[in-house]
């Protein structure tokens, strides 16, 4: 869309059209779609929704995830102006992606709530499109995985995280953000041998069969390392992305529940997540940004820049298939 017709457009999140293209509007005004995406529940040739998951009744620590959806949002409006650097295509023209806006839920009943989010993915994937999910506590990665494990079978999954989410705890009621990733294995939801854990540096006693490469061997063996070690593991293999914000150190990230020093670098993740074009990406997610405890916005930043990565992983594999 260019600039001149912009001006005669009122808040493209509700007023586009065209569902393809960039956004040239004032990034400072209207509605804070992701993207400036249209808002809309019609999936009728979406190839990709985005959505978002305002829960935050799993942490362990600090809570505030439940604004991580709307900050993200706001971050992503000075991205639509521009086809994504380093990747040579654009995603937004050449692919319709919308905003579903948020799942709807009542956080008084939050043992009703993994039902709620499963229900809620599976019905945006039967009616065609993948989806990249704005958390949200990093809990929400269970019940999103039950559904794409129900389309797709059990999948490969690249983590980005402090914490490998694999401490034990066999009572699949329980709703925890530091246990999402031991039950998903358990439940024959993720293939352990062909997935991958990055920026770990907290400690775990047993990875059920999943490679996990820390924070430091990030730092001393490089970006591009890391990138083809995981590309190696996931193969042509289905395969979800999921990045938790605190796997960027508290320096880029402060804004998260459970920040730990010497962490990623931004860079290093974006770096990452670009050398990562090829893989077989089904779907993903940016979790456990917390905007209370971040006053300047970088960490929402970040997540909104991780989202927008995810869309060209995801876009990038159908556009070459």
């Amino acid at each position: 869309m260019a600039l001149e017709d912009a001006k005669t457009q009122v808040d493209q999140a509700f007023t586009r059209s065209d569902p393809r293209g960039l956004t040239f509007e004032n990034a400072f005004g209207g509605a804070t779609s992701f993207l400036r995406r249209r808002y809309t529940k019609d999936l009728s040739g979406v190839d990709l929704a985005i959505t978002g998951v305002p829960f935050d009744q799993a942490v362990t620590h600090r809570t505030g995830t439940r604004f991580g959806p709307r900050a993200i949002r706001e971050a992503s409006a000075l991205q639509p102006f521009d086809i994504p650097f380093g990747w040579g295509f654009d995603p937004l023209g050449e692919f319709t992606i919308v905003d579903y806006g948020d799942m709807a839920f009542d956080y008084a009943k939050v043992a009703d709530f993994p039902a709620a989010l499963r229900a809620h993915i599976a019905g945006i994937l039967a009616a065609g499109p993948g989806t990249v999910t704005l958390g949200g506590d990093h809990y929400i990665t269970l019940p999103i995985l039950q559904a794409y494990a129900a389309v797709h079978g059990p999948l490969s999954v690249i983590q980005f995280d402090a914490h490998s989410d694999l401490w034990v705890d066999d009572d699949m009621d329980r709703i925890d953000h530091g246990t999402m990733m031991y039950k998903a294995v358990k439940l024959g939801l993720v293939d352990p041998a062909r997935s991958v854990q990055i920026g770990i540096r907290t400690e775990c006693d047993d990875y059920l069969g999943m490679t996990h490469i820390d924070a430091r061997a990030v730092h001393e063996k490089g970006s591009a390392w890391v990138a083809a070690q995981a590309r190696e593991i996931v193969g042509d293999h289905k395969t979800y992305l999921t990045f938790d914000i605190d796997a960027l150190d508290p320096a880029f990230a402060p804004g998260t529940g459970t920040p730990v020093w010497g962490g990623l670098a931004s860079w290093q993740a974006a770096a990452m997540l670009r050398d990562l074009a090829g893989i077989n990406l089904v779907g993903g997610d940016i979790v456990e940004v917390s905007p209370p405890y971040d006053t300047t916005g970088a960490t929402a930043i970040a997540g909104a820049h991780v989202a927008h990565e995810l869309i060209c992983l995801y876009c990038w594999t159908r556009r070459k298939s």
